[in-house]
């Protein structure tokens, strides 16, 4: 009460920057009509002044923004026929300082864009714009691109495909592309041989479009790049019978009773628990005597995602079979994610369980969440039309903050109460009526569906009206942009899972608007909020007219787990006949209520997630800082070898406490020789002197004929030794993080623990690094000159008549590509014998 009160009194801090902004609009639109008499080539010629200004210091970029957002404002105008309205000035500075610009759908976001892209383009530290799928990327590169050739900028698209181009495309001003792209190019660049090979700069300054679908939905997937770990997976088929064995039963509600069955699922918190009999029958099943032994522990977990294969994962819901093959469906969008796997055993579970081709399990070779990829860039920004209900998270996460841009003419859609039936049959005979009558008069119909199964079901009922209508869903998405475009034309029915087609507008004809607009129906309450309003958001853009309305029923899965007993007493009491519904604002509340709990468990989530992450994370970036440094051909790494060879030397005389062991080990592993006589007539810090000088001079004799190559080689061996070592860090830390949570039934906080586990894993790490780089130089046979020159002859007389091609299987047999074998300059892989 006191808050809302002080909110009319003094505006909400919202309110305020908005006045900030829009003093600053005003500043920007007194110089309109300057540039409006300028030439093309003269406003080149004053842009050019003040990025010369901005490159050389004298100016920042906030005191060039009035002049620069002008500038775009009047090149748009002229190359795109697209004046910048107030509004998306706003957005613009908005995105400028590193905050998220809320707009409604049909504001032009793509426009807004430009204002920030180009300013902060000046600093030609590039700028990374950011989009949801390469069809959006390719599409707003291609409007914009007008906008920025004119002021001198060069502009490059990533999508699926274009690798070769890589390079070349992340030197350019402007890169448009994926989050996905974005942040698999990362990964892979800190797994490359040779800095050359490395494709991204310095990560700047990023606009992060439908931010919310990105940075809040995607959150909860990290990007892995993974390789085979050659583990049997027979127990996956053994799982899954044993699953579809067990009995499924019922919590009760009174916690002192055993719940029926041999396990229960909790639909909340996607979980499945296994009863008393439960881990007796599947103990029999298996054959074994204790399923939770550390002997059996693979078992039991390939039981559990069997388990939930068979009981939380629908096919075309969670996934879809194609061309035998599970892919996932991602849960926000309605997509097939391409190449992507669910993780820990879960995917092999799902082909198990559909009879398909069980392919390996992978190891983690790389991996980053999104959060700690797009918190790397000096400044982030972001656009959606829906951020607000999420925007404690992106204050606690990003560092964030929401601003509500105004719309440039006022939304004047009917957003109508919900109307919830008692069945789903209810329900869906309810929409079909609707759609009919709409159909009959012409005005066009968009509906939202929940899943690939619920928009197929629908489709079964259209059909039976004899009712044309498109449908786009992951099964076809192909043509998923020409769908969403022809959704506005008179008579159109296009059924849509949550892909809904976010950013490609729906426009609608002047008859159309006479009829009422585009109309909206939602068959079902997204678990987001979000959701629901990006549908909502589909109609009524820049003062279109239009409605919306979501038809709901009891069975629906959000109001069945979350608030289904109190709507089902309410219609208990209202005596609800068939195929009548319910109207009403404490409905819609009650509906509300329970999104918000699902919210706040997948907030839960997300930041559980990254709470973990954050602990590799500092790891990753120790790692990647020194990576790059034995990348950086400047870097003398000849202190750290002695350094290394110091601390072996040292461990050697901790591990061989007699001479003559010591000796044989040196002797046999390495042919160092050592006086055993000298040895025991020294001190301790004398004979720790002696043995290092034997190991350097062991070294440097070794090098003697490669000496221009020794740093390069050196390098090489401690990219190699740190890369098989990080791997295997990343297998140790997934295995403690899939256990870490039992340490919570001993009182014991998982997150300190695990904190305290992964801190020692990484000290082994670190001391691996030392012990086996060295152990793998003094082991190494380094060719001469008149060896290396034999090998690279033998090579070429061995090799095809074509020219090898840098991506080739080198043509020496080693397995390896040509650019990271024989082509590679600096350090030969056929060096090493």
């Amino acid at each position: 009460m006191f808050k809302t009160l002080a909110q009319k009194i003094i505006g909400t801090r919202n309110d305020r920057l908005l006045k900030v902004y829009q003093k600053r609009v005003k500043q920007i639109n007194l110089l309109e009509e300057h540039y409006k008499k300028l030439s093309d080539d003269e406003i080149k010629s004053e842009f050019n002044t003040l990025q010369d200004k901005v490159s050389k210091n004298e100016k920042s970029l906030d005191d060039v923004l009035n002049d620069v957002f002008a500038i775009v404002r009047e090149v748009g105008s002229r190359k795109l026929n697209m004046r910048h309205y107030d509004v998306q000035l706003i957005g613009g500075m908005v995105l400028n300082d590193g905050c998220i610009a809320e707009m409604k759908t049909g504001e032009g976001k793509t426009l807004v864009a430009t204002l920030a892209v180009v300013l902060n383009a000046m600093s030609k530290k590039g700028v990374h714009v950011v989009t949801t799928n390469d069809y959006l990327a390719q599409r707003d590169a291609n409007e914009m691109k007008a906008i920025y050739e004119f002021l001198g900028f060069s502009v490059g698209v990533l999508v699926q495909g274009n690798n070769a181009l890589r390079k070349e495309i992340y030197a350019c001003d402007i890169v448009y592309g994926t989050n996905s792209e974005f942040g698999f190019d990362y990964l892979r660049d800190n797994m490359c041989f040779s800095a050359e090979d490395k494709m991204q700069r310095e990560h700047n300054f990023v606009i992060v479009d439908e931010v919310d679908s990105i940075l809040i939905d995607e959150a909860r997937t990290p990007l892995i790049i993974s390789g085979p770990t050659n583990r049997t997976l027979d127990g996956y088929i053994k799982a899954n019978k044993v699953a579809q064995a067990l009995q499924r039963g019922v919590a009760s509600e009174n916690p002192k009773e055993k719940p029926s069955g041999d396990f229960v699922v909790d639909e909340k918190n996607r979980s499945i628990i296994l009863t008393e009999s439960g881990i007796s029958k599947a103990e029999k099943l298996f054959e074994v005597d204790n399923l939770y032994s550390m002997d059996n522990a693979i078992l039991a977990h390939q039981l559990d995602q069997a388990l939930k294969a068979n009981n939380l994962f629908e096919k075309d819901v969670h996934y879809v079979l194609r061309n035998n093959e599970v892919m996932i469906v991602d849960e926000f969008t309605g997509r097939v994610s391409e190449g992507r796997r669910f993780s820990e055993g879960l995917h092999q579970a799902l082909e198990a369980k559909e009879g398909v081709k069980i392919q390996e399990e992978s190891q983690t070779l790389a991996d980053i969440t999104y959060q700690n990829y797009f918190r790397m860039y000096s400044k982030l920004s972001g656009m959606t039309g829906t951020a607000q209900t999420e925007a404690s998270e992106f204050s606690q996460i990003y560092n964030l903050e929401v601003i509500s841009i105004p719309t440039n003419v006022p939304v004047i859609r009917k957003d109508l109460d919900d109307l919830i039936y008692k069945t789903q049959d209810e329900k869906f005979k309810a929409v079909v009526n609707l759609i009919t009558q709409l159909h009959k008069k012409g005005q066009p119909v968009l509906v939202g569906t929940a899943s690939i199964e619920k928009s197929e079901l629908l489709h079964s009922y259209l059909v039976k009206a004899k009712i044309p209508h498109s449908v786009l869903n992951a099964k076809n998405h192909a043509h998923e942009a020409e769908i969403i475009k022809d959704a506005g034309k008179k008579g159109a029915v296009t059924i849509a899972t949550n892909m809904a087609g976010r950013g490609v507008d729906i426009k609608i004809s002047d008859e159309i608007r006479e009829l009422g607009g585009l109309y909206i129906i939602g068959t079902e309450r997204h678990e987001s909020r979000r959701i629901d309003n990006q549908l909502r958001g589909r109609s009524g853009r820049q003062g279109d007219p239009g409605t919306s309305r979501f038809y709901l029923s009891l069975e629906d899965n959000l109001l069945r787990i979350f608030g289904g007993d109190r709507l089902k007493a309410i219609f208990t009491r209202l005596k609800i006949a068939e195929g009548e519904s319910i109207e009403s604002p404490l409905v819609t509340r009650a509906v509300a209520n329970a999104q918000k709990k699902v919210e706040n468990l997948h907030f839960e989530s997300r930041k559980h997630i990254l709470e973990y992450d954050d602990v590799a994370n500092e790891q990753r970036k120790t790692i990647y800082k020194y990576r790059n440094e034995l990348l950086d051909v400047n870097y003398d790494i000849s202190q750290k070898v002695e350094q290394n060879i110091n601390e072996y030397t040292q461990s050697l005389f901790e591990e061989y406490q007699d001479y003559n062991t010591l000796s044989e080990f040196l002797n046999s592993e390495f042919k160092i020789g050592v006086d055993i006589e000298l040895l025991q007539t020294m001190q301790d810090n004398e004979k720790l002197t002696l043995l290092c000088s034997s190991i350097n001079k062991f070294i440097d004799d070794k090098f003697k004929d490669a000496l221009e190559n020794k740093e390069n080689i050196q390098k090489f061996i401690y990219l190699q030794v740190l890369d098989h070592v990080w791997r295997e860090h990343l297998y140790q830390m997934d295995i403690l993080k899939t256990g870490i949570g039992l340490r919570g039934y001993n009182q014991k906080d998982p997150l300190v623990e695990y904190k305290k586990e992964s801190y020692n894993l990484f000290l082994e790490l670190v001391q691996r690094i030392k012990i086996e780089s060295i152990k793998i130089l003094l082991m190494a046979k380094i060719a001469n000159k008149e060896e290396e020159q034999q090998e690279l002859k033998s090579v070429e007389e061995n090799s095809s008549a074509k020219k090898q091609l840098r991506n080739d299987l080198c043509a020496c047999g080693s397995g390896k590509k040509y650019k990271n074998c024989c082509g590679v300059s600096g350090p030969k892989q056929g060096i090493f014998a």
